[in-house]
């Protein structure tokens, strides 16, 4: 549970109807393989000590008191096991049956919670059965020890490391208007479970994963669905044991219809929290929901679920090509507004031939396209400096002309010399004097021509770049409107090659093709032997760590430590240790120290879930001191 992972079971296990005895065996057996597997939450399906097919056998009194015995057995039987157990069973009370489910820990039935929503319609007949459970907790005896039975308790684990709340509903209270789990979140469960009997019909299977995966995302919560499955009578009815766990929408675990088993999933409770916290709208209410705590044992979690290595980017290609599509229509619509709204006709682009300034002029040439201007609006300025390599500014040349904007190309070089003399900078000390001369000469030039033209300059700066402050202040950090802003480093390569592969101009994409291939540069170095000198990453460090930084730290607000943990697993065999904790403390240094760059940015639009804008998601002081993150990186092994 270290980090607020923790592993979860939904099982189905095979039944036997109306026969306890067997089905109890049965749960023992997979409470003794969740258990040593790590699982700490462990969910049964509906009516699993009886089996849900009883019909009116629910109503004979020797099924009644057996199931009871059973659950008395199972109680026993958890004692060696640190994990909380959900089962379900008829139990009678106040002198009405009830489907309830047990929620067991270690030895001691904590709670018996009834279903509160009883379907009696189609081919279900429970009003026959069962009472609609109270809301109201009352305290019944079980075998000398007062156990809460209603639908308005909270399990409460009390661990130091790892606080949280559990709610369970049964079955049909997920599929109603408005669900008990809704009180649950408000009250503050971070995990909901579902002990249930779905029945299969064609198609069914779809809607359920679909309405766990939303009401999970609802209520910003986990969800373990545990359903039953073979074993269940088929005189009229099949069950597949459909089992899912969600988090947050995402689905985490599925089993496979028609064969019953364990389903698996980590869960992550910090996540949760992390986004609760953000949410401003996600209210906790006074519920007056009875509280039961119980305390699991604090382990370390082996993690399942691999983390996405680049998590802006999607793995499947046609979501990743619709991703693509939407964020290229983001940028230009954000620009589009920007050129309509101060009436202008120009757009100048300071182009390089590197990924960035190729992504803005793509997306300049779509805003104007939209807006039915001229491309050869769009000046376009090559802008050759001490390190420019043959290869960029090939490309440069090439994607200008065949995207029909208009080419300027203005050496930097004397007009630098002339500087480097007026400040007394030898040009042979290649500092960063000598870097950031260039950057701010190219940026003024453009800002002039722009005001020449009457247009604006656009800025191609990437949002990983501006993160980690990887800009020359009032160089190329400087812009009129920066339609990159929101993009990390790792989608502007994915986002050029969709272009490339979908423009439909041969010509064009062979050239987007080539700077897909050019190394990561500046370009502010003198080349050796005709190549690019100064790679960025080789700098700064790998842009796919970095956004995965970045990504965790700022969705989330994880802590370092937790942060690297997730990269060692992501990055397992692609980075050792040693670079990946090197990589993250440069990643926190400069991300603190360079802020005061990110807290005077231009205008641009957000396109993902988070974004560096100090006038939108990011509000942090440009001297707020960095020893608390690098201390405990410091510390990781």
């Amino acid at each position: 549970m270290k980090d607020g992972f923790i592993k979860v079971a939904a099982v189905t296990p095979k039944i036997k109807v109306a026969d306890p005895d067997y089905n109890t065996e049965e749960i023992k057996k997979y409470i003794k393989e969740t258990a040593e597997n790590g699982a700490k939450i462990v969910v049964f399906p509906e009516l699993s000590i009886s089996g849900y097919t009883c019909n009116d056998l629910f109503l004979q009194k020797n099924l009644i008191a057996r199931c009871r015995e059973c659950l008395a057995e199972i109680v026993e039987y958890s004692e060696d096991y640190d994990a909380l157990i959900f089962v379900g069973l008829p139990y009678e009370n106040f002198g009405k049956l009830y489907n309830t489910a047990a929620v067991i820990h270690r030895g001691l039935l904590l709670g018996l919670v009834p279903k509160k929503y009883l379907p009696n319609y189609s081919e279900f007949y429970e009003a026959r059965y069962f009472a609609s459970g109270n809301d109201e907790p009352a305290f019944i005896d079980f075998y000398g020890n007062e156990v809460a039975f209603g639908a308005k308790v909270l399990f409460q684990n009390t661990t130091k490391e790892l606080n949280f709340f559990v709610g369970a509903e049964i079955c049909e209270d997920a599929w109603v208007v408005e669900p008990p789990s809704l009180s649950m979140a408000r009250q503050g469960a971070s995990v909901i479970v579902n002990l249930s009997a779905s029945d299969e019909i064609v198609g069914k299977d779809d809607f359920r994963r679909m309405m766990i995966s939303a009401l999970s995302a609802r209520l910003v919560s986990a969800y373990i669905y545990a359903s039953a499955g073979e074993g269940e009578s088929s005189q009229d009815l099949v069950f597949g044991g459909h089992n899912i766990i969600a988090q947050n929408g995402a689905v985490l675990s599925e089993s496979k219809l028609f064969e019953n088993g364990v389903n698996y999933a980590v869960i992550d409770l910090e996540r949760l929290n992390a986004e609760r916290r953000r949410m401003n709208t996600f209210d906790i209410c006074d519920g007056k929901f009875l509280v039961v705590e119980f305390e699991l044992y604090m382990t370390e979690t082996k993690l399942i679920n691999k983390p996405d290595r680049f998590p802006f980017v999607p793995d499947d290609e046609s979501q990743r090509e619709r991703r693509c599509e939407e964020v290229f229509s983001i940028q230009a619509l954000g620009l589009k507004k920007r050129l309509e709204h101060i009436n202008a006709k120009n757009a100048v682009i300071g182009i390089s031939g590197g990924l960035d300034s190729t992504l803005a002029l793509l997306v300049t040439a779509r805003a104007f396209d939209s807006l039915k201007l001229d491309r050869k609006g769009i000046t376009a300025v090559t802008m050759p400096g001490f390190g420019t390599t043959d290869r960029t500014y090939g490309n440069a040349v090439e994607m200008v002309k065949a995207l029909g904007a208009e080419l300027r190309e203005i050496s930097i070089v004397k007009a630098v010399r002339q500087h480097f003399e007026d400040i007394g900078h030898d040009e042979n000390v290649h500092d960063v004097t000598y870097e950031n001369c260039q950057a701010r000469e190219r940026t003024q030039i453009l800002m002039d021509i722009a005001n020449k033209n009457g247009g604006i300059v656009i800025g191609t700066g990437d949002m990983s770049e501006l993160a980690l402050g990887w800009a020359t202040y009032n160089g190329d950090h400087m812009s009129m409107y920066g339609v990159n802003s929101g993009i990390p480093k790792t989608l502007v390569r994915h986002l050029v090659r969709y272009y490339a592969d979908s423009c439909g101009d041969e010509k064009l994409s062979k050239v987007l093709y080539d700077v897909l291939d050019t190394p990561v540069s500046p370009e502010l170095l003198p080349p050796k032997d005709g190549k690019i000198a100064q790679q960025t990453e080789d700098l700064v460090g790998p842009y796919e760590l970095h956004d995965f930084f970045l990504y965790y730290l700022l969705r989330f607000g994880f802590s370092p430590s937790k942060i690297y943990r997730l990269a060692l697993f992501s990055f397992d065999g692609v980075y050792k240790k040693a670079v990946i904790k090197k990589w993250l403390k440069t990643f926190y240094r400069r991300f603190f120290s360079q802020h005061f760059k990110r807290s005077c940015l231009p205008d641009g639009p957000k396109v993902g879930t988070i974004a560096v804008s100090p006038r939108g998601d990011l509000r942090m002081p440009s001297d707020a001191s960095a020893a608390l993150w690098l201390d405990e990186i410091d510390k990781l092994r």
